[in-house]
């Protein structure tokens, strides 16, 4: 399982060290710098559109262990903080990660959703976090690809925009599958999470390109892994 440390340093000196297997940082912590950045992220989507509100969103990155599943997952609380009904769905049907950052099953979810088995509002999870709402990836189906690409999938979107404000899609990365890309142009939006000192320049140009080429409109990136300088606090925020 992958762990998140967020070390937060005041004039160098380490005033609090946050170890949460959840990776629920804005929900462990909503007054930390961290959480702060999640909020801002969060106000610059409501705002990235004039015309046409933001309700569906995916989240992806150029390859794996980059922080997207803990980006979208951070997302979906900051959002839910508003006081508005989110829906976080893992979309990971290959390597899916979302009910293990939560601690719950996995036997229905997603992929019951799309092949009919259940419906969505007798398989999504109540989280502790009000209005949140999650729902896992469901069995591993041998076919993602076709199954995103179905009119099933189309079906889903228009189900949860009606019992959600916002939907939230956790996808694999854009260089492994072609999944991301299959999503990217069935939501109104995608946000791209970079690594720093991980992500190479050339696969993101790359990841970029793709979503590009599946018409989708780029909300914005995450700069992760990225130790920054505001009032002097220091703040790492990252993966391993």
């Amino acid at each position: 399982m992958e762990e998140v440390r967020v070390l937060v340093f005041k004039k160098n000196k380490k005033v609090r060290t946050i170890d949460p297997a959840r990776k629920l940082i804005a929900s462990l912590d909503p007054k930390s710098p961290i959480s702060e950045q999640y909020r801002t992220i969060r106000t610059n989507i409501q705002y990235s559109s004039i015309d046409n509100e933001i309700h569906t969103i995916m989240v992806t990155s150029s390859g794996p262990g980059e922080g997207k599943s803990t980006s979208a997952a951070n997302l979906a609380v900051v959002f839910a903080q508003l006081g508005k009904k989110v829906l976080l769905v893992d979309a990971d049907l290959r390597k899916p990660t979302a009910h293990r950052t939560f601690g719950v099953n996995n036997l229905f979810g997603f992929t019951t959703v799309l092949t009919k088995q259940a419906t969505l509002e007798k398989t999504v999870i109540e989280t502790e976090e009000k209005d949140l709402f999650i729902l896992t990836s469901g069995p591993v189906p041998p076919n993602p690809a076709e199954l995103l690409s179905s009119k099933s999938m189309e079906q889903f979107i228009e189900s949860a925009q009606k019992l959600f404000d916002y939907i939230i899609f956790d996808t694999p990365p854009l260089l492994a599958v072609a999944d991301p890309q299959i999503i990217a142009n069935k939501v109104d939006g995608s946000i791209f999470v970079i690594s720093s000192g991980k992500t190479e320049i050339e696969l993101a140009k790359k990841a970029k390109e793709l979503l590009d080429n599946a018409q989708s409109k780029m909300l914005g990136v995450i700069l992760n892994n990225k130790e920054m300088k505001n009032n002097d606090y220091y703040y790492y925020y990252g993966t391993k």
